[in-house]
């Protein structure tokens, strides 16, 4: 949800003057409302985990939240219009944004919470009448759209036509490329894993990260373990970590991070999320964060997402996005979408 102009103009208030008081702030920022008016949409940005309140009772005081910059809403086609060169962005890895804002503050706010709790009740009642052949061929489906979709993000060409008959029937599609197939081959063998062995990423480690890539990359000339040189990512200045022992030290703090969350919704985002902010690996990275993520909400039995609705290129804005910034927006939005979408056309 977009900022309005009333709050962005409180927001902007606090982040100049600090820690005040909702009186304070009444009587400087001009929005021309009543105090109790005031007080409602300060209680809103704080549900919305953009302020946060120090102190009790009349030394009540409202401060920016450390996970604002983390969740504040963004005009993606507005921060585009930059050119890559003129947007002023995080260049370097940011250990914080993990290590500090992450570990210790909740991505989701309780409404989002609640929305996706509401879409999983759903789901547990629809997949509870279906039989075990029917439910087999709807997850099958949905295999189908993940492998197709989850390639296509990467530059696969194959059609999702083309995909199904190509896992159905080991069919390849004429004009493609034998790595194409493969590619698309390796996802239904590493969704197949995960099903075979549902806890397998449960707790997340950085040597389990690895197999999974390993069966996403086998026979697609891709260095296996984890990366030892830099890596670049087209269309960002953004660089991530080139040094092995930095890249095994901050997999391994976002392992212990999304272990520590309770919400499977936010240990399946940050998985998402955090694996492709790191580059672990040559190729092949975002590919694994989606098997990963989709191993999550399996293992709890909760809905994968096929993210068969996503536009590639606003998937690839929304990744850019966080690593330029940090923010996490528009990656959670495509999430929440793709879990409605997922809950309301599979099962």
């Amino acid at each position: 949800m977009m900022i309005d102009s009333r709050e962005q103009q409180i927001i902007d208030f606090i982040k100049q003057r600090g820690a005040c008081s909702s009186k304070e702030v009444h009587d400087n920022v001009d929005i021309n409302v009543s105090y109790a008016t005031l007080k409602r949409v300060l209680s809103k940005l704080i549900t919305d985990s953009y302020l946060v309140t120090v102190g009790q009772g009349k030394g009540t005081k409202y401060t920016i939240s450390p996970t604002f910059e983390l969740l504040a809403p963004i005009d993606i086609e507005k921060y585009y219009e930059e050119e890559i060169d003129d947007r002023a962005i995080k260049e370097s890895f940011n250990f914080s944004i993990i290590n500090e804002v992450i570990a210790k503050n909740s991505v989701f706010t309780e409404t989002e919470i609640e929305k996706l709790n509401l879409l999983q009740a759903k789901f547990r009642k629809n997949i509870s009448q279906l039989s075990e052949i029917e439910y087999k061929i709807e997850f099958e489906r949905l295999a189908i759209d993940l492998s197709w979709k989850s390639s296509q993000i990467e530059g696969n060409t194959y059609s999702l036509l083309e995909t199904e008959r190509l896992l159905k029937e080991r069919e390849t599609a004429a004009g493609k490329t034998k790595e194409e197939a493969i590619m698309l081959l390796n996802h239904k063998d590493a969704l197949d894993f995960i099903i075979e062995n549902t806890d397998y990423l449960n707790p997340l480690s950085v040597s389990k990260i690895e197999d999974i890539h390993s069966i996403l990359t086998k026979e697609l000339l891709v260095e296996r373990n984890l990366r030892r040189r830099r890596v670049g990512i087209s269309g960002t200045n953004y660089r991530p970590l080139d040094n092995e022992f930095q890249i095994s030290e901050a997999l391994r703090n976002s392992c212990d991070v999304i272990n520590s969350k309770k919400s499977v919704f936010e240990k399946a985002l940050l998985a998402l999320v955090l694996i492709s902010y790191i580059q672990p690996f040559m190729d092949g990275n975002k590919r694994t964060a989606r098997i990963v993520s989709n191993a999550i909400l399996m293992n709890e039995k909760h809905c994968p997402l096929s993210f068969r609705t996503v536009d590639s290129i606003d998937y690839k804005k929304a990744m850019l996005l966080f690593y330029e910034q940090n923010n996490i927006s528009k990656l959670k939005e495509i999430f929440i979408n793709q879990f409605e979408f997922a809950v309301k056309t599979y099962f």
